[in-house]
């Protein structure tokens, strides 16, 4: 019922305004998040992550920082870090967009010297029309048995419209929309998976490969038995209301044990004007 208030309410307020096409590629965004790899690879972990900061990019140390502010507090950040864009969306309005895929960081010569993992990050176009990097973060997992496959998806440019007039009316739709799920889950962490997950959601668990597909990733919380319980920090989303992220705590419980999570999430707007979860993603907080 909450879940169809909130959609009722983006339709009442949905700005159907006319606005020409403008041409909007997934690759766009794909292409930042390789430049970057590149940037790092010649510069080094440290200035790469200053090069492409978001002035309010945030990285997870373990919890929220300011990339500029972790990094401009270190002198230095030692070993190798490569990673691949497999998975990848750009908002309509290409103003927002994600990419997530696996890593391999080295701080050693040896084989057994390497950590696998696989990250997500989030960009968004300055006012330059450049694109910055919004938030970073990932889990770590055993090395993959298989090359994972590459997913961009085109967006949808009938969504293309003109920046809302009030932003904050998005904005407050958005943070309903994540705390209600957060409420879901305190209830039946099964339950509200299966209400707000995309068809093509990517759930990201720190020593697990990413699960793609809303029946794995059902088996997969039903198999681990875990209960959650999460409040929101912040939330984002693209000026053509179709792509947005957001971000907040949690605690995970398993059995006796429980442990402290950042999250980060990723919603795409269905044809009904209802936000589904596209990937979701918890990085560890040591207790």
């Amino acid at each position: 019922m909450k879940r169809t208030l909130l959609a009722a309410i983006i339709l009442s307020g949905f700005s159907f305004s006319a606005m020409s096409q403008t041409r909007v590629e997934v690759g766009s965004v794909v292409n930042a998040e390789e430049n970057f790899n590149k940037l790092v690879e010649r510069k080094g972990i440290k200035d790469g992550f200053l090069a492409v900061a978001d002035v309010e990019g945030i990285v997870f140390r373990p919890n929220a920082v300011k990339i500029t502010e972790f990094y401009n507090s270190i002198d230095k950040q030692p070993g190798k870090l490569s990673w691949q864009p497999k998975f990848a969306r750009i908002s309509a309005n290409g103003d927002l967009g994600f990419t997530a895929g696996p890593y391999v960081y080295q701080n050693g010569k040896n084989e057994e010297d390497k950590v696998y993992g696989d990250y997500v990050s989030v960009w968004r176009l300055d006012t330059d029309g450049k694109f910055k990097l919004l938030i970073d973060l990932g889990i770590q997992h055993p090395e993959p048995e298989r090359d994972a496959v590459i997913d961009f998806k085109e967006p949808d440019l009938t969504k293309q419209k003109a920046a809302s007039k009030d932003p904050f009316a998005g904005k407050n739709i958005l943070t309903a929309t994540d705390k209600t799920f957060n409420h879901s889950l305190s209830l039946s962490t099964l339950a509200a998976y299966k209400e707000f997950l995309s068809a093509e959601a990517r759930y990201y668990f720190p020593g697990f490969e990413p699960i793609t597909g809303t029946d794995k990733i059902l088996k997969f919380l039903d198999n681990e038995g875990i209960s959650i319980s999460a409040e929101t920090v912040n939330v984002g989303r693209s000026t053509s209301n179709d792509l947005a992220y957001t971000y907040g705590t949690a605690r995970i419980k398993k059995g006796n044990i429980v442990n402290n999570y950042n999250y980060v999430r990723i919603w795409e707007i269905d044809a009904n004007f209802r936000w589904n979860m596209l990937l979701e993603v918890f990085s560890t907080v040591e207790n």
